[in-house]
């Protein structure tokens, strides 16, 4: 079974960018569809964007044409490449793992966009 770690969450300005890495230690990451999602304080978590084993993508539409997800199946690693941050965006920002009835979360981390 997967087990997922992100990393790379922070304080940032408006504006500036950041680049989430969710690594995945067990077999056959290649298969799961990845994804990230988030949840600000006070309210739900929401999906942000999913990438299918064939590489499909689903954004949401807050983060189209500013968020890039991305995958290196070589090195069991999902990227989250976020531009043009609000703080908005600012939320807990949570790497998922999904294939078939099976799903698994990684334990957040914490992206923090100020003014």
């Amino acid at each position: 079974q997967v087990q997922l770690v992100e990393s790379g969450g922070g304080l940032v300005q408006a504006g500036g960018s950041l680049r989430l890495s969710c690594a995945a230690s067990g077999s056959f990451f290649s298969i799961y569809t990845m994804g990230w999602y988030r949840q600000a304080p006070g309210k739900q978590r929401e999906l942000v964007v999913d990438m299918t084993s064939g590489g499909s993508t689903n954004y949401a539409g807050s983060v189209k044409g500013r968020f890039t997800i991305s995958r290196d199946n070589a090195k069991n690693t999902v990227y989250l490449q976020m531009n043009s941050l609000k703080p908005e965006d600012t939320a807990v920002y949570y790497c998922n793992a999904h294939y078939r009835n099976l799903e698994i979360w990684g334990q957040g981390t914490l992206v923090t966009v100020s003014l």
